[in-house]
């Protein structure tokens, strides 16, 4: 491939590449919200982002409503990280997205929208297969 080939297939590339996120996005909110539920943690979370000032080098899961050491015992500062990046990265597609959710409506809060973004690309759904998937990435990285 040379340089005049690349330029012109960037904005190809480019689309692909969000739609390989939109569909990172949506297998990984399902394998967190699955986690969350299985965990029976309810109520509201926030996402705190990094803050050198105040000493958080890497964002947090910080819970309102139900123990903080059970959103810890459930969640690694990689898997905070990772729900930080995909959080960023739809806001970044649909500014109402906000870092603050009820733990229960993580996936009614996020994967309708995602869905519906990766149908208008004519990208299929299928809820066994992006949720094994996940599932799979997820048992990968461990």
């Amino acid at each position: 491939m040379n340089f005049h080939q690349l330029l012109q297939q960037r904005a190809g590339l480019l689309r692909a590449a969000r739609l390989a996120n939109l569909a990172f996005a949506y297998a990984r909110l399902q394998v967190f919200a699955a986690r969350i539920a299985d965990a029976g943690i309810a109520g509201p979370l926030a996402l705190q982002p990094v803050d050198p000032e105040v000493g958080r080098f890497c964002p947090v899961l910080a819970a309102h409503a139900c123990r903080q050491a059970v959103i810890d015992e459930h969640f690694l500062d990689e898997d905070v990280v990772e729900l930080a990046d995909i959080l960023a990265f739809l806001r970044e597609e649909n500014d109402t997205f906000g870092s603050d959710f009820a733990a229960e409506d993580l996936a009614a809060r996020f994967l309708p929208w995602l869905r519906r973004e990766l149908e208008r690309a004519d990208v299929g759904v299928d809820e066994a297969t992006s949720a094994g998937g996940a599932a799979r990435a997820e048992s990968a990285g461990d």
